[in-house]
């Protein structure tokens, strides 16, 4: 899956116009809160967001911006999607701060790939440890991976609501 099709993946899980008041983003459109419209430029009613305008929104701010463009170099597919995916829940360094956290995890002591710094940056050691990661472990490992960033995402969400009350369910 590229970049194009994970976006419109996601637009089609996010839905269309929401204005939930228990929902901390409040009024939404296609997944984008109205302030991240406002933010990025679009000024009209969220109503009226074309889809293509969230596409634009989410590839500048949860995929080029933070450099998720380069984990699609190494993984085409669902390990690129999971990370754009929490981030756009999450914050995209909070999500990749989980990836390489995930990584670390995941490196057999150092004997695989050596510990990389959980820093939120897509940077070449980052993607020097995803790309040996997936040659040593290959799928029984891409499972593992998207396993543990799954876990990672429901502590935070865990973390989140014992903060925020109205953030329970």
């Amino acid at each position: 899956m590229n970049m194009d099709e994970a976006i419109d993946k996601l637009i089609g899980i996010e839905g269309a116009y929401s204005n939930n008041p228990n929902d901390s983003g409040g009024e939404t459109m296609w997944g984008i809160t109205i302030d991240e419209a406002r933010r990025n430029g679009y000024n009209q009613p969220m109503r009226s967001m074309p889809r293509a305008e969230a596409a634009r929104i989410y590839k500048s701010k949860y995929i080029i911006a933070p450099k998720l463009d380069k984990i699609w170099t190494v993984d085409q597919a669902r390990i690129a999607y999971e990370v754009f995916d929490t981030g756009v829940n999450c914050g995209p360094k909070t999500a990749i701060k989980m990836f390489q956290k995930a990584l670390n995890a995941l490196n057999r002591q150092g004997k695989d790939y050596p510990d990389i710094t959980e820093d939120g940056d897509i940077g070449p050691k980052t993607l020097q440890a995803l790309q040996k990661f997936l040659q040593l472990r290959k799928l029984e490992g891409e499972i593992v991976l998207l396993k543990m960033l799954n876990v990672l995402q429901g502590s935070y969400y865990i973390d989140l609501a014992s903060r925020r009350m109205k953030d329970e369910e």
